[in-house]
């Protein structure tokens, strides 16, 4: 079992004080974006197995099969296969879709073979892995998942009373779902710039206006109006309006998969994903938005945001299910003075305490981890835990 010492990224659009109230620090006064746990090489997490600090990723490099074990490394190779973070968002994230595995393997291939270089900013493909993902809150988390059904989409905008987007509302009104989806977007993202710029700017009037009255969808042109402010005149903020609002409370999660246009607007989760950097943007950024490729990986079907709440097993697991093999996302909620609750050891684990305090005891000692502490435990290495808090644990799902 290892301690981690983990990477907290500085993004514009963090949160200045989520993340140092859950490691129990003083903020900086910068913002606190994501807390990274795990191997990725843009900032592994560190260890100390006695020898000075080192790199997860260099500990596992070194030994593969004994630290993800031989299943995981015939799976999935020689590294590990998710990134676990704590997210804090202040402000709205870019809207964003992933591609699936043999999208980002076509992908990757395709851009390698033609030269683009690896740091180019419009590079679409840093990798040939597809990039499921699974947010879980910790705070009320709001944010953006998936296409509303077209005729709800039209009655939103229609309500905007905007004469530049008529043309949008009669698109989603007439043509079959899919088109009507594929068509607005592709309209929204190739229009004229200095025209959608007034297109926004009055939309979030109107949207600032319907906010403030009450009605089922207040909460949506609220959260529309408050993403214009951050991205005044993007086509984003049109875009945002075709996708489902959704709000989770502490413990419920959403399974993201490939295709699925989404954004992140505010709150604390814990966030686990395919080790993988590829992101398609549909605005909302001031990063590259290759339109055509967009097109090519949006899957234009309307479906309601699945929330997702965990199912508890016999040993007081409790699971969020997802349809991916390369990672599993559970919690345990200990109370003090209960048995210590042992962890199956097919694969390697990281181990996040949320909340309280517990004991992560294996057969070389325990380790003692507070609130916003992690641990790595290698995979054949049984443990238990124990004390009174709450820890996510995520492994591999094969």
């Amino acid at each position: 079992m290892d301690r981690l010492v983990n990477t907290v990224r500085p993004y514009a659009w963090g949160s200045t004080t989520a993340i140092p109230e859950l490691l129990g620090v003083r903020p900086t006064g910068e913002p606190q974006a994501e807390m990274w746990m795990g191997a990725h090489p843009g900032a592994p997490s560190r260890v100390d197995r006695g020898a000075g600090s080192v790199a997860l990723s260099e500990v596992i490099a070194a030994d593969p099969e004994g630290e993800l074990g031989a299943d995981a490394v015939s799976l999935f190779g020689p590294r590990l296969p998710f990134l676990l973070k704590v997210l804090a968002a202040a402000s709205p994230l870019s809207l964003q879709v992933h591609p699936d595995l043999a999208q980002a393997k076509e992908g990757f291939a395709d851009e390698e073979e033609r030269g683009v270089p690896a740091d180019a900013p419009y590079r679409n493909y840093k990798d040939a892995n597809h990039k499921p993902e699974l947010i879980c809150a910790l705070t009320p988390f709001n944010g953006l998942c998936g296409f509303r059904d077209p005729n709800e989409a039209a009655g939103l905008l229609a309500a905007l009373e905007v004469d530049s987007l008529k043309p949008y509302v009669d698109i989603l009104h007439a043509h079959p779902e899919s088109h009507a989806l594929r068509e607005v977007l592709t309209a929204v993202l190739t229009a004229d710039p200095e025209a959608m710029v007034e297109t926004v700017r009055t939309a979030t009037a109107a949207a600032e206006r319907l906010g403030a009255k009450d009605g089922p969808h207040a909460p949506a042109y609220t959260a529309y109006a408050s993403i214009a402010r951050h991205y005044p005149g993007d086509p984003g903020v049109i875009a945002a309006m075709l996708l489902n609002f959704v709000t989770l409370q502490p413990g419920e999660a959403l399974y993201l998969g490939a295709g699925v246009p989404h954004a992140y607007l505010d709150g604390l989760g814990v966030e686990i994903m395919a080790n993988s950097d590829n992101v398609l943007r549909c605005g909302l950024t001031p990063k590259h938005v290759d339109v055509p490729e967009l097109l090519r990986v949006v899957r234009f079907e309307s479906a309601a945001p699945a929330v997702l709440r965990p199912e508890a097993d016999p040993s007081g697991e409790e699971l969020y299910t997802t349809p991916i093999d390369e990672f599993r996302l559970s919690r345990h909620v200990l109370a003090d003075g209960a048995a210590p609750r042992p962890l199956p050891a097919t694969g390697p684990q990281i181990l996040l305490c949320a909340s309280g305090e517990v004991s992560l005891r294996g057969a070389d000692g325990a380790l003692l981890l507070k609130r916003g502490e992690s641990a790595f435990v290698p995979a054949g290495e049984e443990a238990a835990l124990s004390g009174d808090g709450t820890v996510f644990r995520a492994t591999v799902n094969a």
